[in-house]
């Protein structure tokens, strides 16, 4: 039995396309097409995508987390959702200060929308209670290339080392990063930094006749770079700085304190001059349960930032 009579339109139409002789010449036809499209088409192997962000910090110094949400993060959060192109925004309030983030659409040209964030924020405070405290607006813009491509973690199974001992390794890699072409930034988190600390005897303070005051005052003033004026000589003008920074813990324990019967009194020789790390003010933790000490690395590649 033959089913020629149950095709329908689109079979018929299918079976006189394939009977044609003219079918290849139209599949060579639309192959070529679609050669001719794929070389005409523009690329790029990096395209440059806008995405801005920035965060706006308002401080508000001796105001409760409560104060300040209520005072500056909700009504600027309704100013900066009014701006056109935005599509997100998000604030962080603390004590003392506001962190808000507002995100603008993909595709937002840069410029203009830093502009508009600025206007918003600087020109219309119709939003800040006047006499209220608050202080001025700090504007950060950001964008993608200040989003890091790869992140890197430090860490030890050596209880006798710890985040000081890491982040001496993370700046060493740091410095072979920033090498690297087209790198922009490169951030170290976590890990305190190396200090110089002094711990006073007061016993010895006594015994040279020192005073807690007249130590800060040597420390200030040795620790000073001023300009001394110039010399002029042979058509060349030459700037003369006076005075020195302290730059290691040699120089902190070898500073004079004082002078006792014709004879300079060392800061060494009333108190206990050490290098070590400072009191940590970041943490970063790997692993759960208990957790080991570690270090962040956080690069990004991108264009230089203009600053």
């Amino acid at each position: 039995m033959s089913g020629s009579g149950k095709l329908g339109f689109s079979g018929s139409l299918a079976r006189k396309f394939q009977n044609s002789k003219i079918t290849p010449l139209l599949a060579i036809t639309g192959l070529l097409l679609g050669l001719f499209a794929v070389g005409v088409t523009p690329r790029e192997e990096e395209p440059q995508i806008n995405v801005t962000l920035a965060n706006i910090f308002v401080p508000f110094p001796g105001a409760s987390a409560v104060e300040v949400e209520n005072i500056v993060a909700v009504p600027l959060e309704q100013v900066l959702s009014e701006i056109e192109g935005v599509k997100h925004t998000y604030s962080v309030s603390r004590p003392g200060v506001a962190i808000l983030t507002i995100q603008f659409k993909v595709g937002e040209e840069r410029t203009a929308a830093i502009v508009s964030l600025y206007n918003a924020v600087y020109s219309n405070q119709d939003w800040l209670p006047p006499g209220s405290g608050v202080m001025q607006p700090l504007v950060r813009p950001k964008g993608i290339d200040d989003v890091p491509t790869v992140a890197i973690t430090l860490w030890t199974e050596d209880d006798e080392r710890g985040a000081h001992e890491l982040q001496r390794i993370a700046h060493s890699i740091e410095a072979e990063i920033k090498r690297v072409p087209g790198t922009r930034d490169v951030y170290t988190i976590g890990g305190p930094d190396n200090v110089v600390h002094v711990q006073l005897d007061p016993q010895r303070l006594a015994a040279y006749g020192l005073s807690l005051e007249s130590l800060r005052y040597a420390l200030e003033v040795s620790n000073t770079v001023s300009h001394a004026g110039a010399i002029v000589s042979e058509n060349r003008h030459v700037p003369v700085t006076a005075g020195t920074f302290l730059a290691d813990m040699d120089d902190v324990e070898e500073l004079i304190v004082g002078v006792r019967d014709g004879k300079a009194i060392y800061l060494g020789d009333v108190a206990e001059v050490t290098a070590g790390p400072d009191q940590p003010e970041q943490y970063v933790r790997f692993g759960t349960g208990a957790a080991a000490d570690a270090i962040g690395l956080t690069p990004g590649i991108g264009a230089p930032a203009v600053r």
